[in-house]
Parts: C-alpha cells; sequence; structure tokens
C-alpha cells in the first residue's frame, strides 16, 4: 500500500503546483517589496472612441477646386517673373509682367466704346426732353434709348475683355480717366496659396491661353486611400483615419463605388482636419482606418497586456495585489492596444511588468 499511496500522494503535489491550476485563479496576492522587486507601473484606464481596423498607404493630394492655373489671354512676352516654387503668394499680388501688343488693341475698343456711350447718352436725355415737350415721336426717343443701351452693352463687353485679360477694376478706372495706353500687363494671383509649378521663364514668348504658373491653396487636403475590396463593407463615410507617426486626423467622406481592376482596391477619401507641416501634397504616407465603438473601449499599453492559451489579460489592482482580467483585443496602434471587457473605467492597471505578473500568476519561478 506505501508504493500507491506514496504515488497519490505524488499525483497531489503536481496537481497542487501545476501551472494549469494556478491559471484558472484570478487574483495575484502581491507584497509591497514583490510590487517593487518586480518593476511593476500601474496607471489609468484610457477610454477611446474608436477602434483601429487596418493600416494601409495613403496619398496626399489637393482637391481640385483649391488648385488654380494662372494665364495671359494674350500673346506677348514675359518681361518679368515675381514668384518663384514653393513661394507663398496672397491673393491679388504680382506674379508676372508681360508686354502684349494685343491688350492696347483691347484698351483702345474699351476707351472708344466709353466716349460712343457717353454721346449716346446724351442724345438719349435730349430727344427724352424733345418727347416730352410733344416735339418728336415716341418711335424716335426709343429708337435713342436702344441706340444707348447697345453702347453701355458694348463698354460692358470691352471691361470684360480686360478683366480676362488680367487688368484690374483699378487699373480699368485709372485708363478711363487718364485715356493713356499700356502694353505692360500684370498677372494677378488669385487666392492666398502656394506656388507648385512655374511653367515659363523670363524672356519667353507666350501664346494664348498658355500656363504660366500652378497655384494651390493647402490649407484643406484629402487623403486618397485605396482599401482591399474585402475589406470595403467595415467603413462608412465619418469614420476616422489616423497618419502613422503624427497627430494628424482625417475624417472618411468617400467610400468609391468602382473597383480598380488592377489590384481590386476600391478608393476611400478622407479629408485632413488641420494643416500639419509633416502633411504634404503628393507625399505617400501609411494610415490607419478606424471605425467608432458602440461598446466602452480602452487604450493600454502593449506591456500591460499578456497573453495565456491564446488568450489576453490584463491585471487589474485591488487590495490583495492584482486581479487577472480577461479582456478583447480590438486593434493596435503604435504602442498600445485596443480592448474592451468587464472593466471598471476608474481602475488603476499594470502598464508595465505584466510578464512579471504573469509568471507569479502561473506560478512559473516559486519554489
Amino acid at each position: 500500500m506505501q508504493p500507491l499511496f506514496k504515488s497519490f500522494c505524488q499525483g497531489v503535489a503536481v496537481l497542487l503546483f501545476s501551472p494549469m491550476l494556478w491559471a484558472q485563479e484570478d487574483q495575484i496576492e502581491i507584497s509591497q517589496v514583490q510590487f517593487f522587486n518586480l518593476g511593476v507601473k500601474t496607471g489609468a484606464l484610457k477610454s477611446v472612441q474608436s477602434v483601429p481596423l487596418l493600416t494601409v498607404p495613403a496619398q496626399v493630394s489637393i482637391p481640385p477646386s483649391n488648385e488654380y492655373i494662372v494665364s495671359s489671354s494674350l500673346t506677348g512676352l514675359v518681361s518679368k517673373m515675381n514668384a518663384a516654387l514653393g513661394d507663398q503668394v496672397s491673393k491679388g499680388e504680382i506674379l508676372a509682367l508681360i508686354d502684349s501688343p494685343a491688350l492696347l488693341t483691347l484698351q483702345r475698343q474699351y476707351l472708344k466704346s466709353v466716349n460712343e456711350s457717353h454721346l449716346a447718352r446724351l442724345a438719349y436725355e435730349r430727344d427724352k426732353k424733345l418727347q416730352q415737350q410733344g416735339v418728336i415721336s415716341d418711335r424716335r426717343w426709343q429708337e435713342s434709348r436702344s441706340r444707348y443701351n447697345s453702347r453701355i452693352a458694348e463698354v460692358n463687353e470691352a471691361k470684360q475683355l480686360l478683366h480676362i485679360a488680367g487688368m484690374s477694376d483699378k487699373d480699368i478706372t485709372a485708363l478711363r480717366r487718364t485715356r493713356k495706353l499700356s502694353s505692360r500687363l500684370s498677372l494677378r494671383t488669385p487666392i492666398d496659396g502656394v506656388v507648385l509649378e512655374r511653367k515659363v521663364v523670363a524672356g519667353e514668348r507666350l501664346d494664348e491661353m498658355e500656363p504660366i504658373y500652378r497655384i494651390a491653396d493647402l490649407q484643406q487636403l484629402w487623403l486618397e486611400i485605396y482599401v482591399p475590396q474585402e475589406k470595403i463593407g467595415l467603413l462608412q463615410a465619418g469614420d476616422q483615419v489616423l497618419v502613422q507617426n503624427t497627430d494628424v486626423g482625417a475624417r472618411i467622406s468617400l467610400v468609391g463605388q468602382s473597383v480598380n481592376p488592377q489590384d481590386q482596391t476600391i478608393l476611400v477619401r478622407a479629408v485632413i482636419e488641420k494643416s500639419h507641416p509633416a502633411i504634404r501634397a503628393g507625399q505617400t504616407v501609411s494610415v490607419q482606418l478606424t471605425q467608432s465603438s458602440r461598446e466602452a473601449t480602452y487604450r493600454v499599453p502593449n506591456a500591460g497586456l499578456a497573453q495565456h492559451n491564446a488568450q489576453s489579460y490584463l491585471f487589474a489592482l485591488n487590495d490583495l495585489g492584482f486581479k487577472v482580467v480577461p479582456v478583447n483585443v480590438l486593434g493596435k496602434r503604435n504602442n498600445y492596444t485596443v480592448i474592451s471587457g468587464k472593466l471598471d473605467p476608474q481602475q488603476q492597471i499594470a502598464v508595465r511588468g505584466a510578464v512579471a505578473l504573469k509568471a507569479k500568476w502561473l506560478g512559473l519561478g516559486d519554489e
């Protein structure tokens, strides 16, 4: 009987000190000395509103409505360029000076139409008085009024042509007052922005509508993201996008309806919420797509989680030491993991030393 009893006792001892039996306990008793010796550090749970879904590359682009091409509607010679590639320019600033003989013709036509409209107005006012006095017929007065309206339309047309050529209201007013013609055309920027391209150099001859500068307002940028089609069902407009290794955030504004046949991806467009020096047009970045969570979710450092039998755990501080709490891993971002579980938002948890706590929980290293 003694050999059997001895074997039985050994079996009980193995069960009592087996790591699997320790793993079924959810409480780790730990003294203050052990707390410091194990290098454990505690911190508060941090609530988050979104869950990381996947990480993909993206292209930073400029909204089409924020790009402008500065060109001359007249032929001429570029006499001076004032802005270089990358310069910040303000609305109305002179970018280039063009010498154009065609501008003289437009100015002469404008002054001629102004003179003719002045004469037509005098004739109209004279015939109006004569018609009121019964000296002339209504038909003659109506003909004078029609000619006057026609001349006004010609003035407006000539003025619009000068606007298209690049003259400002101030320049046109000065021309009308001084009657002085000039072949020098000033091209101005239509917006506050940045020079992205300079397409000509000083001394070059221009054709009509030839582009000179490309300018863009970079205060708002887009992220063009190509997502694998099997993942597109996870996304919707309004979801957040985070640019890796920065604090730049964006919101999805468009989920495309067509699939790229070459790589079977779908375009997702996100609007960057604010400008950031680390983000530039044309840049390729890595972004993380996230989704708003319907349940309570928390962000914990990776060093605060432990794995056992394909289950994740964290260690919640209590009066006896630490309670072992199983959690669900929803996603990862940089050095943090997003989790959910039966947790108290006010609970202090181990944010460092989870490996040592796991070892003590499982009884590893104990005598």
